[in-house]
């Protein structure tokens, strides 16, 4: 049996290393999407997973199947159809300047998809995890309907169901707040991932909770993964990242997970010198979907996937391109980084 991601994959152009946008002509052109990334990681963990998405029948459609194809991913259902390439222009920051992201994804050919393009029992034959996130949701109301009824077909065969809320304000255009659809998703989802951003714009739910003055309160969290648990309740665990942004080099990095029983936080991490934060929140849902299929420990999986995304942030581009052993080498104490002969 294998996971499943949904969603849209972009071409993903990049200013060279810490350069603004066009400071010179160039751009580094390779692919990312939030589900495509999580599909990448679980490969190369050696698990079986697939991508399911809609890309314009052009050679730039063809070379991201190729990419995918590279490392493993299952591609024989993605469909393609009328529109567009998304786009997303990244500008890498450094020190107190922030990365940016300008999307350009409107009548790709996700954003124009339609229901009736799906035959969900070829979709869902031979899965047993249905990965989605909020950000293709976000893209347009198709996009919104594709992901419910994703998730509902998904839940109809007793598939289990994880969403990455990822609320991102850049994408919510099209007339309908995040909480209307995000809120609907969440009510079929069983494995929950977000951060405090995520729970207030995209289902409502806050807290007094201080992101921004250096140092966490993780009481806060055990009762807001209380709060959500206890509006969801088919939803069987919830996992809440913890970011401290000391500068776009330096962030401090941890998780913590509520499974209903027990309330656990990670090990916290010093990232400096983050070569390439995108994805990160990503490989966090890779690692503990890993986790979770692979472990019995939820605490185990959790600080699987806090590591995982340690990572990422030293490796350039969307995909996490690391392995279970270097994950678990990580995750058991070794964070020297001394050269491997």
């Amino acid at each position: 049996m294998k996971v499943i991601t949904f969603g849209e994959i972009m071409l993903r152009l990049k200013t060279p290393e810490h350069e603004r946008f066009f400071q010179t002509p160039r751009f580094e052109a390779t692919f990312g999407g939030g589900e495509a990334n999580v599909a990448v990681s679980l490969a190369n963990y050696g698990m079986a997973s697939e991508f399911l998405t809609v890309l314009p029948d052009n050679v730039i459609g063809d070379e991201c199947i190729r990419e995918l194809r590279r490392f493993g991913v299952g591609t024989d259902k993605i469909l393609r159809g009328e529109g567009r390439m998304g786009i997303y222009y990244l500008e890498s920051g450094a020190n107190q300047r922030p990365s940016k992201v300008v999307y350009d994804r409107s009548y790709s050919s996700m954003a124009l998809a339609t229901e009736d393009m799906f035959d969900w029992d070829k979709v869902f034959f031979d899965v047993d995890w249905l990965h989605i996130t909020g950000i293709t949701p976000a893209i347009s109301q198709n996009a919104a309907d594709l992901s419910v009824r994703a998730c509902d077909e998904a839940k109809k065969r007793g598939i289990t169901v994880s969403c990455d809320l990822n609320f991102r304000k850049n994408l919510w255009k099209y007339g309908v707040k995040a909480d209307e659809i995000m809120t609907k998703i969440a009510s079929l989802t069983d494995v929950l991932i977000a951060n405090e951003e995520d729970c207030q714009k995209s289902l409502g739910i806050s807290l007094d909770v201080e992101v921004e003055a250096g140092k966490l309160d993780t009481e806060k969290y055990k009762i807001l993964s209380d709060k959500v648990l206890g509006l969801y309740p088919d939803a069987r665990v919830i996992a809440i990242t913890l970011r401290e942004s000391h500068s776009a080099d330096h962030n401090g990095w941890s998780a913590c997970i509520n499974n209903r029983s027990e309330f656990y936080v990670s090990r916290k991490y010093e990232i400096k010198d983050i070569v390439d934060r995108v994805g990160g929140g990503d490989s966090f849902a890779g690692g503990l979907i890993y986790g979770l299929r692979t472990y019995d420990d939820d605490k185990k999986a959790l600080e699987f996937a806090v590591a995982a995304s340690c990572l990422k942030h030293s490796i350039p581009g969307d995909f996490n391109r690391v392995t279970v052993k270097e994950v678990e080498t990580l995750m058991n104490g070794d964070a020297s980084g001394r050269v491997q002969r």
